[in-house]
């Protein structure tokens, strides 16, 4: 998935894209942020997968003891270009060696950062963030639903729907300028598909099917929760309308879910 996903990220037309992104992916990270603003308050920030930079202004109002990280080159620097003064490093959430134990209160991996890796990876992460977290400090990462409608998207063109028709034909020429290279991505890589337990990976259409994603029942997110040592209660919510999840609930209409969970 690594080299896969890297291109993907540093690919001249990703980083122009990011670099315009701003506010909230949708109602659930607005919830989840809500939910520990107060707690978060102050204390020491690390936000993982920082991209561009659209998290920094969401972040940096909660505390100015923030730091973030990007494995892209390219997006770290865009990163920096956007938010200069902000302290924007690259590194690897997969190893976070160069933070001591227990060195925040807070720790970011938002729009599903965390499934751009393989399942070894993913363990690997969720190890390194309860290590850097404080006793009773706060997780808080989004995931995409393996029960919800993303789930093995087909071959699509990225032509999202708009009643102006000047930016449906503008999206329609880009969509064609790209055509080809669609479709040989999602040729190549709908192939490399994988079941797990309680998982799966599969080519998703962002970025031209350009990138391969873990996708991760409820069930199973919080079984590796608990499993590196998080503890048992985390505080779920969809990303289709910001509403409270829980075990049992219907989350079909959930592209991913958002979760806050403690050490």
């Amino acid at each position: 998935m690594d080299p896969i996903n890297r291109r993907a990220w540093s690919d001249p037309s990703t980083v122009k894209s990011f670099r315009h992104l701003e506010g909230w992916t949708d109602p659930g990270e607005r919830a989840a942020l809500e939910c520990v603003r107060g707690e978060a308050a102050g204390q020491p920030i690390l936000d993982l997968g920082v991209g561009a930079g659209r998290t920094v202004a969401l972040l940096l109002p909660v505390s100015k003891d923030y730091v973030g990280l990007d494995y892209t080159p390219e997006l770290a620097r865009a990163c920096r270009k956007k938010h200069p003064g902000v302290r924007i490093l690259d590194g690897d959430a997969r190893d976070l060696s160069r933070f001591a134990d227990g060195s925040f209160k807070l720790v970011v991996f938002s729009f599903n950062g965390i499934d751009a890796v393989n399942p070894e990876d993913r363990m690997t992460i969720l190890r390194e963030v309860r290590r850097v977290l404080r006793p009773g400090g706060i997780f808080l990462f989004s995931s995409h639903n393996r029960s919800g409608p993303g789930h093995g998207e087909k071959l699509s063109f990225g032509i999202h729907r708009t009643r102006n028709p000047v930016k449906l034909a503008h999206r329609a020429i880009v969509a064609l300028r790209h055509a080809a290279r669609t479709v040989r991505n999602y040729g190549t890589y709908s192939k490399l598909g994988f079941d797990g337990d309680g998982y799966s990976i599969r080519n998703a259409s962002a970025h031209n099917h350009g990138i391969l994603i873990y996708y991760v029942s409820l069930e199973n997110q919080l079984r590796q929760l608990s499993g590196v040592g998080f503890r048992p209660d985390p505080i779920v919510f969809a990303s289709s309308d910001g509403r409270r999840v829980l075990p049992a609930d219907d989350t079909s209409d959930a592209w991913w879910f958002h979760f806050v969970v403690r050490r």
